[in-house]
């Protein structure tokens, strides 16, 4: 039972240390904000699961103190709910001086009508840039226009490198950061290559925001080759896409609602075994058709047929998006959701700042432990717990002892060493006695034990005298015989002064292998996971590894100290035994002189 309170609160602790572990992703990092993707009723209100898809993310002075970040935002970071998944992404825009940033973000997973966390780390000036828009888009991505070039032809940030023929004028005022400002008679060409090619049948979505000037007719998007065709347009306000089979007739699906000018609206088309139109996020028609294979160069914003136009679009456009596969409607209004001004989807949370205590690659090594090391180190923690208690009491047991000892010997020291007078200054008889708190601290030494035991075995042999000098004489083996009853009380004493000694000499023997079996084990663990996954890199491996080791600290952890408690308690009991042991010697000693002295008195007598 004296146990109990110990290891419950050593068990305590490690639960509260373990779920701090899992407090922070890396230590370098200052801060860090939660994000939510709300994908229910109150946030995006997605019809369908989403999959992957680009998530913006608007920074402002609201949401983030820019002051606490790089300059440029190369230190900003998102990761997985877990903690510890990064997530690819790519900064658009970070201004500290105007408090804007525009950052998009690859979500592995969106799912309707749940809520997906992660979070963003910044404040590491030591930091590199950790974005990449190649890696941020999945490979159905072809082509994405963020329009943040000024008076350079539009830069596409997958890894394809779809860039515009052109320059085209850029619009500041737009929805997302920088866009274009088309007049109508320019239109963004895109030169035809194989990763825009559209086979026959084939599935595509395009996506763009839009801000009409008026309501006249124009296009939006133009594909055309060898008699086929897919456009996309708005006439008299309303949102329309047309497919053209190759030799056959045209089919036209249109929104059922005009859209107002000098607003920014979402379109989007997807087309695999039918073609569907979307505006703001809602699908608005179908078209049971299939697009006919669509290899020549891309117009945006028009119909272009090299420097002539026809129909072009008169207004601001942004974050135009081609794919090579047929989006979810999960996705497009996914799309929507996260990028109008406002959003709901994306919901921050409240900023928190990592602490001294804990931080730094310490704790990047604990989120890593796996189940079986915290097994490991929770055993090897109730060692150490079991083994301080072991050196708290045995050092307080061995210092009462000693304070005892000493009490006693002074006692003993004014009775003139003669125990017959010692027993009678216990007992309060005759000219002194001992004051009571003095009698309490010899009665509890063990050298008061072992004489009394002494006492006993010499009454035995000499029988009721009331001195020493009255007694008569010892022989040999009367001596041998109370100095061995003493000898027998001294080893108990010694029994006690070591109790519970063992318990530290499996502290440090046995903690250092217990904690060498965990790291065996997690090394073990860290390389059978990485063969399940088949991806052999260094961020992969020295998490698993570093956690390994965590298991042989906590065994030196055990052992270190309970290798210092042991040595130095060791030392202090020999002391006490070396002084008892003397006390022995010296009264038998003093046992021997009496009756040798006694025994010659005796002689002259006789003479």
């Amino acid at each position: 039972m004296r146990f109990v309170l110990p290891v419950l609160i050593v068990i305590a602790g490690l639960s509260g240390f373990a779920q701090s572990a899992k407090a922070w992703w890396n230590g370098d990092w200052s801060y860090r904000k939660e994000i939510t993707i709300d994908a229910g009723p109150t946030g995006g209100n997605l019809p369908s699961d989403a999959g992957r898809v680009p998530v913006l993310v608007r920074l402002h002075d609201g949401n983030l103190k820019f002051t606490d970040a790089k300059e440029d935002g190369t230190d900003l970071r998102f990761i997985a709910a877990d903690d510890k998944t990064p997530l690819n992404f790519h900064v658009e825009t970070f201004d500290p001086v105007l408090g804007i940033g525009l950052v998009w973000v690859d979500m592995p997973e969106v799912k309707a009508g749940a809520t997906t966390k992660l979070w963003m780390y910044y404040g590491n000036s030591k930091a590199a840039s950790g974005g990449d828009s190649r890696a941020a888009y999945d490979a159905d991505e072809v082509l994405v226009y963020h329009f943040a070039e000024k008076g350079a032809p539009a830069h596409d940030w997958t890894a394809y490198g779809n860039t515009a023929a052109k320059a085209v004028p850029g619009d500041t005022g737009s929805l997302i950061g920088a866009g274009v400002k088309l007049d109508g008679n320019t239109a963004i060409q895109v030169p035809a290559k194989s990763s825009l090619a559209i086979p026959d049948g084939g599935a595509l979505t395009f996506a763009a925001w839009i801000r009409p000037d008026d309501t006249r007719s124009e296009v939006l998007y133009a594909r055309h080759d060898a008699g086929g065709s897919l456009i996309v347009g708005i006439e008299q306000g309303r949102p329309y896409v047309s497919v053209q089979p190759v030799g056959g007739t045209a089919q036209r699906g249109d929104s059922s609602e005009a859209i107002a000018p000098q607003m920014w609206h979402h379109i989007a088309v997807t087309a695999d075994q039918q073609v569907v139109l979307y505006v703001d996020g809602q699908p608005r028609d179908t078209l049971p058709v299939k697009l006919p294979a669509l290899t020549g160069a891309t117009s945006i914003g028009g119909d272009a047929n090299g420097d002539a136009v026809t129909a072009g679009f008169a207004g601001g456009m942004d974050e135009v998006e081609i794919s090579k596969t047929a989006r979810p409607a999960g996705y497009i209004r996914a799309l929507f959701a996260s990028q109008v001004a406002d959003s709901k989807f994306v919901q921050f949370g409240q900023d928190e700042q990592n602490s001294a205590w804990g931080g730094g690659y310490f704790i990047v090594i604990l989120k890593s432990v796996t189940t079986d090391g915290w097994v490991i180190i929770g055993i090897l923690l109730v060692m150490a717990a079991i083994s301080w208690w072991v050196m708290a009491d045995r050092a307080r047991y061995i210092g009462q002892v000693g304070k005892s000892n000493k009490a006693f010997l002074a006692a003993f020291a004014r009775a003139g060493r003669d125990v017959f007078q010692f027993e009678r200054m216990l007992s309060g008889v005759g000219a002194e006695r001992l004051p009571r708190e003095e009698f309490v601290r010899i009665e509890s030494a063990p050298l008061y034990r072992m004489l009394s035991v002494g006492i006993e075995e010499l009454r035995e042999r000499l029988g009721q005298v009331s001195h020493l000098r009255h007694a008569p004489p010892l022989t040999e083996q009367a001596i041998e015989a109370i100095r061995a009853t003493m000898d027998a009380s001294l080893i108990r004493e010694t029994q006690a002064l070591n109790r519970w000694m063992v318990l530290l000499t499996i502290a440090i023997s046995g903690g250092p292998f217990i904690g060498l079996l965990g790291t065996v084990v997690g090394v073990m663990i860290t390389f059978a996971a990485i063969a399940v996954a088949g991806d052999v890199n260094v961020n992969a491996i020295a998490p698993g590894i570093a956690a390994a080791m965590v298991a042989t600290c906590a065994g030196l952890f055990v052992a270190i100290p309970a290798l210092f408690g042991y040595n130095y308690l060791l030392i202090k009991s020999k002391e006490e035994v070396a002084s008892m042991s003397v006390f022995v010697d010296q009264f038998i000693a003093r046992l021997a002189e009496m009756s040798h002295a006694h025994a010659a008195l005796g002689g002259l007598a006789a003479e």
